[in-house]
């Protein structure tokens, strides 16, 4: 039966345009009614032969030249061709004979937009507010959120789109859409009670509990959130989004376990992405499971091989487990997809050090201090290295430095006092222990790390002994 309606109206559409063809021409034909022009129109329009179309309704308006429809017709053509002004009169005279046609509205304010009169376009969809109720009042609404979107009044596209939902609570578009102001917003403690009012209503709309739930995540208060996506979940199981951000906020709340079950769903029902087995990672390494954490987050590097950050990862992984050789392999990737990261430059500078490659060691972690010289970390691990090489008076030279660059770090005047006892200056170095211990006491154990025989040195227990006791 379908086919047969089919053929039928092609060879009625056939017929007409015959019809229309003839009139063209000039030659004999049958009268065309007004809504067959409308018919005209669309064939033509459909096929996105605009110049075609636009004949088609000057056509109609010649024998129906008070027609508003047709008009309106001739004008939307007329903004397709981006011809705005003569859009915008054709409209004005349209609406001197039929004012109640939403689409004279809609393609007015079309027609301000194009000409960047947002003002005037506000203006007159809020009239119209005024005339139209229901699906068109609705319409009208949506069309000022997106003026008020291009015009940058971001606190306003909230309001309509909460207009709309008082007025239509089940509005999908609408609560897809104020999900993302609310964010964008802040506007959290108005989404939660618009959503709470939408629920009492509706209980089973799940877009309305993730969006009560992501308001809630938006304000930190993660154990809410939870339990408005189980609800989502409960109405819509496949709801890969409600088990995306519920596994956020689990992570947040550092509930791991239940933060990877929530996202191996989210892969079980959606197509795989980097940023979920990231995350997954992410949880395992917090976990203390480094092998689930670096097979992760080596998924993630199978389907974006061009982001170092994933193999910097995955180096990190290799360093905790102390398999420093291996950590070696994917930090030269990650450094040969972006050079000169000091994080990298830190984290292959500390592996050569552990594979006694202490020039090899230097060079990187100098570099890395060149890159951010008011890093403390990066001239820590500097001056470490030196010190592991026995080059103490260039360890001391750059302690100086390093206390210039980093505004008098207390972590340096220790390591500048273990240097000048490594180079016999006792009475300096005791000096400059006094001084750090005075300061931040509590560094004293990487003191004594960075060489424990400083502890045979009486003067110096002395020296540490003596501050406990006054203290």
């Amino acid at each position: 039966m379908k086919e047969q309606s089919y053929h039928e109206d092609k060879e009625e559409m056939n017929e007409l345009l015959r019809q229309y063809n003839n009139l063209k021409r000039g030659r004999s034909h049958v009268f065309i009614e007004e809504d067959d022009f409308d018919r005209i129109i669309d064939y033509y329009d459909d096929k996105d032969d605009l110049p075609e179309a636009l004949q088609a309704a000057e056509a109609g308006l010649e024998q129906f030249p008070y027609s508003s429809i047709l008009m309106i017709r001739k004008a939307d053509i007329l903004l397709a061709l981006r011809r705005y002004d003569e859009a915008l009169s054709l409209l004005e005279v349209a609406e001197l004979y039929d004012n109640s046609n939403i689409d004279l509205f809609i393609l007015k304010t079309d027609a301000y937009m194009a000409l960047d009169q947002q003002s005037k376009a506000v203006e007159l969809l809020e009239t119209a507010l005024q005339q139209f109720e229901g699906e068109e009042r609705i319409e009208l609404l949506f069309e000022l959120t997106d003026v008020y979107d291009d015009y940058e009044e971001f606190e306003k596209v909230f309001d309509c789109l909460k207009l709309i939902l008082e007025e239509e609570p089940n509005n999908e578009e609408a609560l897809y859409k104020i999900c993302f102001w609310t964010d964008f917003t802040g506007r959290n403690e108005e989404s939660i009670q618009l959503h709470k009012e939408i629920i009492d209503e509706y209980p089973y709309n799940e877009i309305a509990w993730f969006n009560l739930a992501a308001a809630y995540q938006g304000l930190k208060l993660y154990e809410k959130a939870i339990d408005a996506y189980k609800y989502a979940i409960a109405i819509e199981e496949k709801f890969d989004y409600a088990y995306r951000n519920m596994g956020d906020a689990f992570l947040r709340l550092r509930k791991y376990k239940d933060a990877i079950e929530a996202l191996e769903k989210v892969l079980e029902l959606s197509r795989p992405e980097e940023v979920i087995y990231e995350a997954i990672g992410h949880c395992y390494h917090r976990m203390g499971n480094y092998a689930q954490a670096r097979s992760n987050y080596k998924k993630a590097t199978h389907l974006n091989p061009d982001d170092s950050k994933l193999q910097y990862k995955v180096a990190v992984t290799y360093m905790l487990e102390k398999q420093w050789s291996a950590a070696v392999r994917h930090l030269e990737i990650a450094m040969r997809i972006q050079r000169n990261v000091p994080d990298y430059l830190l984290a292959i500078g500390e592996c050569m050090l552990r594979l006694k490659r202490v020039k090899e060691a230097i060079q990187y972690i100098g570099n890395a201090v060149r890159l951010r010289p008011k890093k403390a970390a990066s001239w820590e691990a500097l001056i470490r290295c030196l010190i592991e090489e026995d080059m103490v008076e260039d360890a001391a030279e750059q302690c100086l430095f390093a206390m210039e660059k980093t505004i008098n770090k207390p972590i340096f005047i220790f390591y500048y006092s273990a240097s000048l006892l490594m180079m016999g200056k006792t009475k300096e170095a005791l000096l400059q222990l006094e001084k750090a211990m005075e300061i931040a006491p509590k560094l004293l154990k990487k003191f004594i790390e960075i060489n424990p025989v400083i502890l045979q040195n009486h003067q110096v227990v002395d020296v540490i002994a003596r501050y406990k006791k006054g203290k």
